[in-house]
């Protein structure tokens, strides 16, 4: 039977309590969110609503074709623009979405001959780009810039260093400074996914390469997403125009790809112009985690510190997370579960994302239901 080797790997996800469903939500949902990625609280900002509305009106509801086609309108140009210069890079270039940004990103910088040095606890959307890049990919310890620079050593030709600048599990940041450092010794590049710093770190938000003085610099390339701290969707590929340059005639997921929708287009711009105008919105997303973390843990919970807006929290097993990700929910909170294979050590978690609009009262809500449910 065609595909008959289904019903066995599905067998084989029931019996680890590894099967993934979808959860439809309503429009006006009433759990506490903590799950979702929307950090600075922008998703349902009548500012970033209208900027969609008014994109659609002006555009219409789909870019009609690939960038290089009839996809690029003087909206995308607009929030390239912007983009760049709030992140302090020469020139920016926007995708459909933040994977797509990212597998453009490695491939088309690791040609054939070339060394990547990837992180053991990179993002998947990293990891497929390593897969499909044509260089030969060598995964070292996380946030290891000394494992990085061993790495480089064996390798006489063109490389890159490719890391998360904040990992989605944990929440801890990589040390970029000394990550770039070890990349000059040996002439390698630095390619880094901002997707949990942008919008929460650096001066107003202005992203971790930023925050880290990479900002601007020859030899640093950093993918972003518009779907997080923006509140919309697609994402973006930010360095030396040079760089922007290649991937416009390199990067497949950019050349054969229809262009980013107008109205996520709009909306992120009008996310971008409201940080800029507002930026202790990314002081506050901080606030909000560290808030958490002091009260998880002042309550006995193993929780680790986070360095941007993410609050992991660890689970006594895969079953036991999503039990107990099941009971917040049933008690008024939505929180991630992150269980294997989406966690690289194999350890279960709730997953728990600051966002810079909780109250107090909300967050000692949260805190309160995560303890009541606890297996």
């Amino acid at each position: 039977m065609a595909f008959g080797w289904i019903d066995e790997q599905a067998r084989l996800r029931r019996r680890a309590g590894l099967v993934r469903t979808l959860r439809p939500r309503p429009a006006a949902s009433p759990l506490l969110d903590l799950a979702s990625n929307d950090y600075l609280g922008l998703a349902h900002h009548p500012e970033v609503a209208e900027g969609a509305a008014r994109a659609a009106r002006t555009w219409g509801a789909g870019a009609t074709g690939s960038r290089l086609v009839t996809g690029t309108t003087e909206l995308h140009t607009e929030l390239e623009r912007e983009l760049a210069e709030f992140s302090g890079f020469q020139a920016a270039l926007v995708f459909s979405s933040g994977y797509a940004a990212n597998l453009a990103a490695v491939t088309a910088l690791a040609p054939h001959g070339s060394l990547i040095v990837s992180d053991a606890g990179n993002h998947a959307s990293l990891i497929d780009g390593c897969r499909l890049a044509r260089g030969t990919t060598q995964v070292v310890g996380h946030a290891d810039p000394e494992a990085v620079r061993k790495a480089l050593q064996t390798h006489d030709g063109p490389a890159v260093v490719v890391s998360d600048t904040v990992f989605s599990v944990d929440g801890d940041a990589a040390p970029l400074a000394a990550l770039a450092a070890a990349g000059r010794e040996h002439g390698a590049g630095l390619v880094v996914d901002d997707a949990h710093g942008l919008g929460v770190l650096g001066d107003g938000g202005r992203g971790a390469p930023y925050a880290a003085g990479l900002a601007g610099a020859d030899d640093v390339v950093v993918t972003v997403t518009l779907s997080k701290s923006l509140g919309s969707q697609g994402g973006a590929v930010l360095g030396p125009a040079r760089v922007i340059d290649h991937l416009v005639n390199a990067a497949r997921t950019f050349i054969f790809d229809t262009g980013l929708a107008p109205a996520a287009a709009g909306a992120a711009l009008s996310a971008l112009r409201l940080l800029r105008r507002e930026p202790e919105r990314a002081a506050r997303a901080r606030e909000v985690a560290a808030e958490l973390h002091a009260r998880l843990t002042a309550a006995g919970h193993e929780a680790v510190r986070p360095d941007a807006a993410v609050v992991s929290v660890r689970a006594p097993s895969p079953e036991g997370a999503v039990q107990w990700a099941a009971d917040c929910r049933a008690a008024g909170l939505s929180v991630g579960c992150f269980r294997p294979p989406s966690v690289p050590d194999g350890i279960s978690r709730l997953r728990l994302t600051a966002r810079a609009d909780l109250s107090g009262a909300q967050i000692e809500r949260a805190v309160r239901v995560i303890g009541e449910t606890r297996p």
